[in-house]
């Protein structure tokens, strides 16, 4: 399926603070000189930021990566996942168009799309609030026929079932993803016949569902605000030691003396690299009374 960018762009693109900020965390994933391999998540995080993945966010993805902007046209036009016009603010609907989902009624659905949203594929509703446009193979085939909408698949739908979910979403509704014909997940209509183990004790729907009720985001688009973020693999900020030098605090259950002064922590800093010999040379002291002192050192 031939896939094109939109006529009409933006003049530039470049990523929210936040967004940079998520950004550089998702390439520090990937080793040295293999940024490219971000280009996938990059890309999303541009879409969902406009809306669309326009062409100056693709080209601002390649830049960042440092890899050729024929590039990340490639995988842009190749994915589906990635919307190359402009899509209705609260839902763009892909309907499966395959052949298991075509089998199955998707073409009944892709009528519900022309008659509730607008006759033509990636053309907006009339107050620009849903989209629609079908697609190849969104590997959901047991569950067919099923649409993506947002960022969730909606499974084993009617035509009855997407008119009502569409008129939900209108209402500001949140719509639970997954099958909406009562399945778990993807086993037979009938109930599961194998690996029944464990059913009394799962959740009330499969990972993929729950997670995505947990969250609460769903058609929502994704604003940093879902989950925190976390680069944990990164290396610790370093301590200043300088900073630690200009405050020296009293030692821990060493109150001040009759003298007047108090016995106070030397600066702690972070323990040296430990040598091949697993010798290291330097680590972290605190000052104890009664220690014992070098009578070199007392003559200072």
């Amino acid at each position: 399926m031939l896939r094109r960018l939109h006529a009409v762009q933006p003049d530039s693109f470049a990523f929210t603070e936040a967004n940079l900020a998520w950004a550089q965390g998702q390439i520090t994933k990937y080793p040295e000189g293999r940024q490219a391999s971000a280009i996938i998540p990059l890309l999303f995080r541009a879409q969902e930021q406009v809306g669309w993945l326009t062409r100056p966010a693709i080209e601002y993805v390649a830049d960042m990566l440092g890899m050729a902007r024929i590039r990340a046209l490639e995988v842009a036009t190749f994915y589906f996942m990635f919307h190359l016009s402009p899509v209705g603010s609260v839902a763009h609907i892909q309907i499966c168009g395959t052949t298991t989902c075509m089998i199955c009624g998707a073409e009944e659905l892709i009528a519900v799309c022309r008659e509730k949203i607008a006759p033509n594929p990636h053309q907006p509703s009339a107050d620009g609030r849903f989209s629609w446009e079908e697609v190849e193979c969104l590997g959901a085939c047991t569950n067919a026929p099923m649409a993506q909408i947002g960022k969730d698949n909606y499974e084993d739908l009617t035509p009855q079932t997407l008119s009502d979910l569409i008129d939900r979403f209108a209402a500001g509704d949140v719509p639970q993803p997954g099958p909406q014909n009562g399945r778990f997940g993807a086993e037979a209509k009938g109930g599961a016949t194998a690996l029944t183990e464990g059913e009394g004790e799962r959740q009330a729907h499969n990972a993929a569902v729950q997670r995505a009720l947990d969250i609460g985001d769903t058609i929502r688009r994704i604003d940093g605000t879902e989950v925190p973020l976390r680069t944990p693999w990164q290396p610790a900020p370093q301590v200043n030691a300088d900073a630690a030098d200009a405050d020296p605090k009293p030692g821990a259950g060493h109150p001040v003396d009759q003298s007047g002064i108090s016995v106070e922590e030397a600066p702690e800093r972070p323990a040296a690299r430990v040598k091949d010999d697993g010798v290291a040379p330097g680590g972290t002291a605190k000052a104890e009374p009664g220690q014992p002192v070098d009578e070199d050192d007392d003559k200072v």
